[in-house]
């Protein structure tokens, strides 16, 4: 039987699910991490992103611009670097919790060890784990079915409707309900109601840290510049995604100012394919 919703923050919803569309489009997360440490020119990325094409660069870069999160510098009619505005060094520390969080629970396929012959974990680069956790996270619905099952044993499909997709009909809710099932987030009981699964209850760090950046100072100023309204006190998030404490000790620490981002950690791998997930894990 459900229990009582949990009294979130409707700006926290709204936030993690606009950052996460910014995040969302193919490789926006490794073109952020690849400016992280300097400015660029437009024919410095191809040595470091060989895989992309100018064709996908481009729309990229403009939409990240258009986010506020790169910034286009330009210095003569042959000179434009891109780099990190204030707002997507901010950014970093968000993209280290989701790594966190996606490093221990997306799954991965087994190797064998060129030096020993025993199976290991794939290695898998930080922007590509990013990648992976922002897919699962990003489609429509997810966020507010995730944040409706967070202080709940249980619950049923049509509770979910009513609370995360009102005025959608029960018939709606199944679809985003089964993708999230497929992807290991969310699990289904004897009963038929729906609960999260030990990767779904860990998630309220990596929901923590994309909340702080979306509703933090910085936004909100930008929002008041947007409307041309003087600056005020800004407000205090609530929410149980905001303040849960995780259930995984590798999470628990704080994420850090800036991550410590290694070529390795980027471009040591080609980009792997989303294997079928077993019963139980996250999918990549």
């Amino acid at each position: 039987m459900a229990t009582t919703a949990p009294p979130t923050n409707p700006n926290d919803l709204v936030g993690i699910t606009k950052t996460l569309d910014l995040l969302a489009p193919r490789w926006s997360v490794w073109v952020l991490m690849t400016v992280s440490s300097q400015p660029l020119r437009y024919a410095e990325f191809k040595p470091r992103l060989p895989w992309l094409a100018d064709g996908q660069l481009h729309p990229r870069l403009r939409h990240l611009t258009n986010a506020g999160v790169i910034e286009r510098t330009e210095y003569g009619p042959r000179h434009v670097t891109y780099g990190l505005t204030s707002r997507g060094a901010e950014l970093l520390p968000v993209l280290s919790a989701i790594a966190s969080w996606g490093d221990t629970h997306l799954e991965r396929k087994m190797v064998a060890d060129k030096q020993t012959g025993k199976l290991k974990p794939e290695q898998i680069a930080s922007a590509q784990i990013i990648e992976d956790a922002v897919a699962l996270l990003a489609p429509r619905h997810a966020v507010p079915l995730l944040f409706s099952l967070q202080t709940r044993d249980s619950a049923t499909s049509k509770a979910l409707a009513n609370e995360a997709m009102p005025g959608y009909g029960l018939a709606a809710v199944y679809k985003p309900l089964d993708r999230l099932v497929d992807d290991g987030l969310v699990i289904t009981a004897e009963s038929g109601s729906y609960q999260l699964s030990a990767s779904g209850r860990a998630l309220p760090p990596v929901f923590e840290a994309i909340s702080a950046w979306a509703t933090g100072p910085a936004s909100k100023a930008e929002a008041r510049r947007d409307r041309g309204q003087a600056g005020g006190p800004s407000q205090e998030r609530s929410g149980q995604w905001a303040t849960t404490p995780n259930r995984h000790p590798a999470l628990n620490a704080t994420p850090p100012e800036s991550p410590a981002w290694k070529s390795g950690d980027i471009f040591s791998h080609q980009i792997p394919a989303r294997p079928i997930s077993p019963a139980g894990g996250p999918r990549r």
